[in-house]
């Protein structure tokens, strides 16, 4: 059903898109958006995971750097059948995670560091696992998508005044009072479009993420955790570039905690009940001893750092109980 929903709305945001294109210059007007959202899709298929991670000043950790973080993503990697992907690190108080690329083979995972010094290991793992879990349905791709999508709506709803009377649009029974109530109607409509996808997208991950570590509560409680720094700890690159905030597994923005059509994430409260709910399905009603060894797969044995999280040499703060 969340499969089918999300094509749902995809294609309404192409439809939006194509009609916001003809409103503005008729059916010329139509394909020179449609071939501006290719040139801009393409563009964000290839370079979307670089661009973001850079956004974020990620830095990217192997075993010899973060022995014990890197041999925690391998094992959940394994778990959920997937390529490792590429491991980094942001240098963020706030707790947060997210995942990027374009398909499972070029993929990537971030954690902040006040992820890794706020939470446990066993909650970190679920934070994790959620994360590859976006990568194993394609997520990072269609929120990529929609995401180009809505700031194309947005530009071409813009374009509205210099291009809404051309001469094959001079019939439009809307004239100018059409013409402003598309510039601001537009963008809100494609902005709910892609916040209902992300929505969407979210307790799919949550239940598959859930599935992988194999314990629901482990993510129940990062969620809970993370929901209450992320409103009390600001995420200032975030702030800055709010068109990232539907990446993160909570919403990284302060003042966000309605479950409403203007939200990127569910409300957390609803994301815990279903993960219990999941919990008691399974027999997990309470989390067991993790099991999780930290090492990479193959019994391979990680050069041993003072900082196994690889966060820089950071003081202060929980190192975890890998640490």
């Amino acid at each position: 059903m969340n499969y089918f929903r999300t094509a749902i709305l995809l294609a309404g945001m192409t439809a939006l898109f194509m009609a916001v294109g003809y409103l503005i210059g008729g059916s010329s007007g139509m394909m020179i958006a449609l071939v501006v959202a290719a040139g801009m899709n393409l563009f964000s298929y290839w370079n979307s995971d670089r661009m973001v991670l850079s956004m974020y000043g990620a830095r990217e950790v192997d075993r010899a750097s973060a022995p014990e973080f890197v041999g925690m993503i391998e094992q959940l990697a394994a778990r959920a059948e997937l390529p490792m992907p590429r491991v980094y690190i942001i240098d963020s108080p706030q707790p947060n995670a997210f995942a990027t690329g374009r398909n499972p083979r070029n993929a990537a995972v971030a954690a902040t560091t006040g992820l890794l010094n706020a939470l446990s290991r066993e909650e970190v793992a679920g934070v994790m696992a959620h994360e590859l879990a976006h990568i194993k349905h394609y997520d990072t791709l269609t929120m990529t998508i929609t995401a180009t999508l809505a700031g194309a709506i947005s530009m071409l709803a813009n374009f509205a005044m210099f291009f809404g009377h051309s001469r094959e649009n001079n019939n439009n029974p809307f004239g100018i009072i059409g013409t402003i109530l598309m510039m601001v109607l537009a963008p809100l409509a494609a902005m709910v479009v892609q916040m209902a996808v992300s929505r969407s997208r979210e307790y799919v991950a949550d239940r598959t993420g859930a599935l992988i570590c194999g314990q629901p509560l482990w993510l129940a409680s990062a969620l809970g955790k993370i929901a209450n720094f992320a409103h009390q700890v600001p995420n200032m690159e975030a702030e800055r570039n709010p068109a990232t905030a539907h990446m993160f597994i909570i919403n990284p923005l302060s003042g966000e905690r309605m479950d409403n059509l203007f939200s990127t994430h569910p409300a957390t409260e609803n994301r815990i009940a279903a993960l219990q709910a999941l919990a008691q399905e399974m027999g997990a009603a309470a989390p067991a001893a993790s099991g999780w060894s930290g090492q990479p797969r193959g019994g391979a044995t990680a050069r041993p750092s003072s900082d196994p999280w690889g966060r820089g040499g950071q003081e202060g703060g929980r190192r975890g109980p890998w640490g």
